[in-house]
């Protein structure tokens, strides 16, 4: 694998990858165990995103919309938090539903989601 790479084994229960094997060739590893830091979760996305849609009466969910939400989980780690353990927020940081129903609700204005 090439230097500083990333491995998102997201397969769940049992990922593709095993997680701490995966440590061994790649700086940043995800996954979707919740015994595992880094866990991708569609949990995260969820709530936020049908808040968001719900809240201007979306008709539809675009691709737009979902970029907003992916962004809006991104920006949520501080850039001096931000480390190979920490690249996303966990499940119940309480910050990331109304980041995202935000993010999601103006991208739906702006991509034809109305």
């Amino acid at each position: 694998m090439a230097p500083r790479s990333c491995v998102f084994a997201l397969a769940n229960p049992v990922p593709e990858v095993n997680p701490w094997e995966a440590l061994d060739y790649a700086q940043i590893v995800a996954t979707g165990r919740s015994d595992f830091p880094n866990q991708i979760n569609n949990a995260l996305v969820f709530p936020g995103i049908f808040k968001g849609a719900l809240s201007v009466r979306a008709r539809k969910i675009t691709r737009e919309m979902r970029l907003a939400a992916s962004v809006a989980i991104a920006g949520l780690i501080p850039d001096d938090e931000l480390a190979d353990q920490y690249i996303i927020p966990g499940i119940f940081n309480k910050a990331v539903c109304p980041a995202v129903a935000a993010a999601v609700a103006e991208a739906a204005a702006f991509s034809g989601g109305l």
